[in-house]
């Protein structure tokens, strides 16, 4: 009981909200009270229902929809971010208010002028180039104070190429663009800021999120945490495989790396620590399972749901394409985990401490409905749109069975009030990354960087692949996930699938090394955050994180080299062999990684066994039996020498 007490003290003096404002901008919003902090609730939910509304009836004209969701996007971002963060968050700065509003003019303008600005058809008006200009600098500034400055600085300097681009040296140069026709191209066409990445934003994400918003209401957090809790809390290392089980299933529904490390967290990092482990290596375990669950389907980060509209496949197609990769991580998180407890001898929780799997079930079961339901939606050919929808009404029916999961109108307003506010930093930074990708359509500069991106690596695919993780890293300390992946598909992808690489195995490589950068020092923002609940060194933090998800750094290479782990073109027999071999592959990378099974594993048996298990995780027959051949040998020493140890 007294150890139950200093957990519950311990909990209670982290302050949760503070860590993820620090480590998470897009959460960092202000807390304003009275009729002021009521207005925006209102526009908050108003935002909700316009989505919602839009999903039941069908959506607008694409220019109508995006600017209406872009007016929101800005008039939120202006109301609840500050300029700086030393202003007080409980008031707003007059001049908030006056770029709110013309936020909402430079959005609406679209809207109220939609037929004349297509009768233009490119010639603008001079009041159409100042409002473009207008929405230009808003969002700029927008970006800045919801997602951060590094992008603002890129998309500056892809702004600064479009109109200079006659000085650049060698295969940049191109002729240059007027200040007209450049405002012009990113914001009255659907090429800039209203094209495909504010297009999903403005559909698919927002749904999803909105969705996920809906199930947190019902409290489906607290049942994965005790489902996870029923399933392993009693196997060796029992908390830390509660954080890894946990964090998956709570991943399916959150898009952001830091918000899971901190909700499920603030539950599993204390109880790991409590029990003995080391903060450094209780802050990564969530950190790494935590930021796995954006590779997790059924729902997945929203840079998914922009692959749907960037390589033209159904969802349900991405969706399965990374359920083997997801499995692999996860594997490999808890088989490092199960490791690490075996070799400093981490017992798990007491029978009598822990919630049974019958009673979860039985009790709390029916909240996975929503979940199953846009499953079989997806896979029975229901639009992500139509299944999103669906899903959160079958969320609010399922929360009806019971009293305390039931939602009442206050916490339906709530849910759409989160939902919006979640929603405001894919939004944003969708935005500004439309301004990139608008400077790549407007000047082909995607083709030349792709070109100068396959020279440099002497037309080598492996280098190329190095080179493309490299840049998704370094953008991933300063930019989310989402801006992350626009960036690097409409460069980087190109330039793999030039190397004839198909479609989907390149943007699911550029895809995981966006995700991944959140727990790779010296910036590993999911892992800060879990030192800052831990109470540790955040560098060994992200350290550690990263050996944990080291499966992460190897899977994108091999379904790049063989994309039968992405499912493409294999038979059900070849599914299950894929499987089998690459689960025993990711369990001798883990032993090699922790340098333990049974008993400590010396360097030469290490090194064969990482050869050994990436042979078995790329599907092959050769490769497998070589691989499997390798392990079996060493796994046999290894029971050998721990026999030799006991006696």
């Amino acid at each position: 009981m007294s150890e139950e007490k200093n957990l519950k003290e311990e909990v209670k003096e982290i302050d949760f909200n503070e860590i993820i404002a620090k480590y998470d901008k897009e959460s960092a919003y202000r807390k304003v009270a009275g009729f002021t902090g009521r207005f925006i609730s209102v526009l908050a939910i108003l935002f909700s229902l316009f989505h919602l509304y839009t999903a039941f009836r069908g959506v607008l004209p694409a220019q109508i929809q995006r600017s209406v969701h872009l007016t929101f996007a800005l008039v939120l971002a202006y109301l609840l971010y500050p300029a700086k963060s030393s202003m007080p968050k409980d008031k707003i700065h007059w001049s908030d208010i006056c770029l709110a509003i013309l936020g909402a003019v430079a959005g609406l303008y679209i809207s109220f002028n939609y037929e004349a600005l297509i009768y233009r058809a490119g010639e603008q008006t001079p009041l159409d180039i100042v409002i473009a200009v207008l929405a230009i600098l808003l969002v700029l500034e927008a970006t800045r104070r919801v997602v951060g400055l590094p992008i603002v600085i890129i998309a500056g300097t892809f702004l600064l190429y479009a109109k200079f681009g006659s000085y650049m040296p060698g295969f940049l140069n191109h002729r240059g663009y007027s200040l007209s026709r450049i405002v012009s191209h990113m914001y009255y066409t659907t090429e800039g800021i209203l094209g495909i990445p504010i297009g999903v934003s403005s559909t698919f994400i927002f749904l999803f999120i909105l969705f996920g918003s809906f199930l947190d209401k019902t409290g489906i957090g607290k049942f994965f945490i005790d489902l996870a809790n029923s399933i392993a809390g009693k196997a060796v290392g029992g908390p830390a495989k509660v954080s890894v089980l946990s964090s998956a299933l709570t991943g399916t529904i959150s898009g952001s790396s830091v918000a899971n490390t901190v909700g499920t967290g603030s539950f599993t990092i204390p109880l790991m620590k409590s029990l003995g482990y080391k903060p450094e290596f209780a802050g990564a375990v969530e950190a790494a399972a935590s930021t796995g669950g954006q590779i997790m389907p059924p729902i997945m980060g929203a840079a998914a749901f922009l692959m749907v509209e960037f390589i033209g496949v159904p969802y349900i197609t991405i969706a399965k394409a990374a359920v083997i990769p997801a499995i692999l991580y996860f594997t490999g998180v808890w088989i490092m985990v199960d490791l690490e407890a075996r070799k400093t001898g981490l017992k798990g929780l007491k029978a009598d401490q822990l919630p049974k799997f019958r009673k979860v079930m039985l009790q709390s079961g029916y909240l996975l409905l929503p979940i199953v339901a846009i499953v079989y939606f997806l896979m029975n050919g229901a639009t992500p749109i139509k299944a999103a929808l669906y899903g959160i009404i079958i969320s609010v029916l399922a929360g009806a069975v019971r009293k305390e999961t039931r939602l009442n109108l206050k916490m339906l307003m709530e849910a759409l009030e989160a939902g919006a506010k979640s929603a405001l930093g894919v939004a944003i930074a969708c935005a500004s990354a439309g301004i990139i990708v608008g400077t790549v359509t407007l000047t082909g500069l995607g083709l030349k960087l792709g070109n100068g991106l396959v020279t440099m690596a002497g037309g080598n695919l492996i280098l190329t692949l190095i080179f493309t993780m490299i840049t998704s890293l370094i953008l991933g300390m300063g930019a989310p996930t989402t801006a992350n992946y626009i960036i690097t598909s409409t460069i980087a992808a190109p330039a793999i699938m030039k190397l004839g690489v198909p479609a989907l195995a390149a943007h699911m490589f550029t895809f995981y090394f966006g995700i991944i950068a959140d727990v790779t020092p010296p910036v590993a923002l999911a892992a800060f955050a879990g030192s800052a609940i831990a109470g540790s060194d955040p560098l060994k933090t992200g350290i550690n994180a990263s050996k944990l998800a080291i499966a992460a750094f190897i899977i994108p290479y091999i379904f790049v080299l063989n994309p039968a782990l992405l499912l493409i073109n294999t038979t059900p027999v070849e599914i299950i062999q894929i499987l089998a071999t690459s689960l025993i592959g990711m369990f001798a990378v883990g032993v090699a990684v922790q340098g333990y099974f049974l008993t400590w594993v010396n360097k030469l048996f290490r090194i064969a066994l990482f050869i050994g298990g990436l042979l078995c995780i790329d599907p092959g027959a050769y490769t497998d039996i070589i691989g499997i051949a390798i392990i079996a040998v060493i796994f046999t020493l290894q029971r050998i020498k721990s026999k030799k140890v006991k006696k």
